[in-house]
């Protein structure tokens, strides 16, 4: 094992003894069997209802797990097809490479989980699909090693070769400060100027509500209520309407206690995974292997694109079952760190 994998194995919290693969199933597996124990502890003995409940929690989740099982342990046999394709790495940020925290601004990622986007990115394309703006993800992951798609996919930075499939006038090259060239593309490029006024009006309408936080994604609004009390959610709801209502051409998603508002093109996290692939040299070709790892309901939208092209892996990060359109599983954002060493140290000893 070359010197950076070594380093990152131990930091997070491995020893040297823990050298191969199996040795990762291992823990992963330990893990698994550990938190599903836990999810069947009695909490009051006299109490059979919780007992019941925790024992009906654990029995659908490990359902679940029979249809979506969990990537670290099917490792081996994801990757053994493999051989003779090009992996490209496609990863959303918030819920996958940082927790869900309380504060937006502070999703930060850790030191072990940079380290292993970076070890992957030096051996697949990698890009990161998120819904916020680009400029505020590249500050959170710090890597140039890695393609950037904000505004879930309509402010992406690519590969530097055009593609005649889209629209060029949303397609602009640029320079990074190394002298690297790159694509910029934004096919929600007209709508700014709605967005900036709509964000006023948002920050406006919305200042007398508590705990409301509005995020300039730059191609969407978001509006985060996670600390709103619940007796306000209605009020805000209806003031993000009455706004929203003032512009046709925008629509309202959900995400997780957020609302946004985006502009109503035909454009998602799906389209950025294609348009990737495309600028990648990918477009009609069978020898590649996409993996997307993701933990919203947004990156059902890729997770669809490749389930219906029968092409590579989709992973959600779940420990709750639910419909998704996903093949496998992760719990969590440590469980993401172990699959990305994982797959990094699988190409390191990987002779194809």
């Amino acid at each position: 094992m070359r010197g950076s994998l070594a380093k990152l194995y131990q930091a997070v919290g491995f020893q040297r003894a823990v050298a191969n693969v199996e040795d990762i199933e291992s823990i992963s597996k330990a893990r698994h069997d550990r938190d599903g124990a836990a999810s069947l502890t009695v909490l009051n003995p006299s109490d059979h209802t919780i007992d019941e409940s925790l024992n009906a929690t654990h029995t659908s989740y490990s359902s679940w797990l029979n249809d979506h099982p969990s990537a670290l342990r099917c490792f081996k046999g994801m990757l053994s097809s493999a051989k003779g394709k090009r992996i490209v790495v496609f990863l959303d940020y918030d819920g996958t490479l940082s927790p869900i925290v309380n504060d937006p601004d502070c999703a930060f990622m850790s030191d072990p989980m940079r380290s292993a986007v970076r070890e992957v990115a030096k051996r697949f394309p990698t890009a990161i699909i998120s819904g916020r703006s680009r400029d505020k993800v590249h500050e959170f992951v710090k890597l140039d090693e890695v393609y950037y798609a904000g505004s879930h996919g309509m402010d992406i930075r690519g590969p530097p070769q055009q593609v005649k499939t889209y629209d060029g006038k949303y397609q602009t090259k640029a320079l990074d400060k190394k002298g690297n060239e790159f694509i910029i593309f934004q096919p929600a490029l007209e709508f700014l100027p709605a967005i900036k006024e709509m964000l006023k009006e948002l920050e406006k309408k919305a200042r007398g509500i508590q705990g409301v936080v509005i995020e300039d994604n730059r191609f969407c609004v978001s509006v985060h209520y996670r600390h709103v009390r619940e007796s306000d959610y209605g009020l805000l709801h209806e003031k993000v309407q009455s706004v929203l209502g003032k512009y046709p051409h925008f629509h309202l998603t959900r995400g997780k206690k957020v609302m946004e508002i985006r502009p109503s093109i035909k454009w998602n996290k799906g389209h950025a995974l294609e348009y990737l692939l495309d600028t990648l040299g990918f477009t009609g070709t069978d020898n590649v292997l996409p993996v997307y790892i993701g933990d919203d309901r947004t990156d059902e939208d890729a997770f669809e694109v490749l389930k219906s092209k029968g092409l590579g892996y989709p992973i959600i990060v779940s420990s709750t079952p639910r419909d998704t359109m996903a093949a496998y599983s992760l719990r969590d954002t440590s469980e993401v760190l172990l699959f990305l060493i994982r797959l990094a140290r699988w190409r390191e000893n990987s002779s194809f």
